[in-house]
């Protein structure tokens, strides 16, 4: 296994337009970020695993069966039998740009325990990926690091992408003392440049990647939607850019560029990884990202291999 993702999986309905009456419309998209980039990995040739919770409902069925469908191992998503599986209300501005209302405080994927997280499933991935939604309350927050730190005990690489959704915590400072708690558990980081000033107080790319850094952060990539990214590899920093599209929503855009990079990475040694591979990893990635965007929702939109490498 390449890669195994743990953390949130839910339903997105997303905002899809208005009707004749200005009312909106919404499709009921999978979703939930380290689902969509255990989808997006495998799209583009990884062997990826996903662990989380959904409910004993028709949506968690529903989602199951879009991972498998896209080829991820769902052989330890949990079944809780009394909560329901979770929902984010996902609206889209004219810009394409989203908002989110989340239905979960007592929904499925808050309820994932260590117990639903196996030292066997941890052991045959190479990378093991989460998220901060995972860490918004107990028992999945005490259960996402617990599995990282054992992943981490066991040798894996551990990736990490502090997800920031405000209206997921009670404020601003208790979601920046728990996104920061895993720092130094963390191999390879993606934020987006809108993160970046949450966990080091700088905006300045350079300053904030090498704060990040002095944590042992061996990969920092800091996403800025339409302008690319920013990387930084020990003392090598760059920047490649972005490939432009026509916006369709950049829901998952985010997912798809982490997911697309670490498919590539997952099959590098990474002590020996250059700046010019890892430059044309990014591309990559890039590419992936820019496809998502140009189209609606989040795990239908992803790309194939054929279609990034087109």
């Amino acid at each position: 296994m390449d890669i195994l993702a743990i953390g949130e999986i839910l339903i997105d309905l997303t905002q899809t337009g208005t009707d004749e009456n200005g009312i909106p419309q919404f499709a009921a998209n999978p979703g939930g970020a380290p689902a969509n980039l255990a989808v997006a990995a495998a799209k583009l040739g990884a062997q990826t695993a996903f662990i989380g919770k959904v409910g004993a409902d028709g949506f968690g069925s529903y989602l199951t069966s879009v991972l498998k469908q896209n080829g991820v191992d769902t052989s330890h998503v949990a079944v809780d039998p009394e909560d329901p599986t979770t929902i984010a209300v996902v609206s889209v501005d004219a810009s394409g740009e989203r908002s989110f209302s989340f239905y979960r405080k007592a929904n499925a994927d808050v309820k994932l325990t260590a117990g639903d997280i196996p030292d066997s499933a941890l052991q045959r991935a190479r990378f093991v990926h989460f998220g901060s939604v995972s860490l918004t309350a107990d028992p999945s927050r005490s259960a996402t690091l617990d599995a990282v730190r054992r992943a981490r005990a066991m040798g894996k690489v551990i990736t990490y992408d502090p997800n920031y959704r405000a209206n997921l915590w009670p404020d601003a400072a208790a979601a920046v003392a728990q996104m920061k708690a895993p720092l130094k558990l963390v191999d390879i980081l993606k934020v987006s440049d809108e993160e970046l000033p949450l966990l080091t107080g700088t905006t300045d790319y350079e300053t904030g990647t090498a704060l990040l850094a002095e944590q042992g952060i061996r990969l920092i990539f800091v996403t800025l939607g339409p302008d690319g990214v920013f990387y930084r590899m020990g003392s090598r920093t760059g920047r490649v850019s972005g490939v432009p599209c026509s916006v369709g929503d950049t829901n998952g855009a985010g997912d798809t560029f982490f997911g697309a990079a670490l498919s590539k990475l997952c099959k590098e040694d990474l002590d020996a990884l250059t700046p010019e591979k890892l430059e044309a990893i990014l591309a990559f990635a890039n590419k992936a990202a820019s496809l998502t965007t140009s189209r609606h929702g989040a795990i239908p939109a992803m790309p194939t291999l054929a279609e990034v490498e087109g």
